[in-house]
């Protein structure tokens, strides 16, 4: 079987037909068996239209948990590679940087509850990095036997 997309030259209609092979449309359209859906006028020619082909694998929606684990990878590779890692001294660090004691620059590291809640009540910007984007913890080459 195979559907071609149809013209009427008449009255410009557009539809598609299916048939048993190229060679059956040509010996229909000899004949004159073959009629515009819409004015049954016998001018109707094939229409160039891109061929529809079936790849070999079902595609359907991406699984979420691929989805989510391909995003939390990137978001610790850049967390990685584009902060810094403060460990727990990230609420002195926030605070610095918010007064301009030191250079504004990406950070990351660890707070306490009681510290979250204070750098929340003096306006500094920091919030939590869900456990999913958080990167490994840097090895300390020092402490290493």
């Amino acid at each position: 079987m195979i559907k071609y997309a149809l013209n009427c030259a008449d009255c410009d209609a557009e539809f598609e037909a299916w048939f048993a092979s190229s060679d059956a449309y040509d010996q229909q359209s000899e004949r004159g068996l073959i009629e515009c859906v819409e004015c049954h006028g016998k001018n109707v020619r094939k229409a160039i239209m891109a061929p529809a082909v079936s790849g070999t694998k079902k595609s359907g929606p991406p699984d979420p948990q691929k989805v989510f684990g391909k995003l939390a990878a990137k978001a610790r590779q850049h967390v990685s590679e584009n902060f810094d890692y403060v460990g727990d001294g990230f609420a002195t660090e926030a605070r610095a940087m918010h007064y301009g004691e030191t250079e504004n620059k990406p950070i990351w590291g660890e707070t306490t509850a009681e510290e979250r809640e204070a750098l929340q009540e003096e306006g500094v910007p920091a919030e939590p990095l869900h456990p999913a984007f958080t990167p490994s913890k840097p090895r300390d080459e020092d402490k290493l036997n």
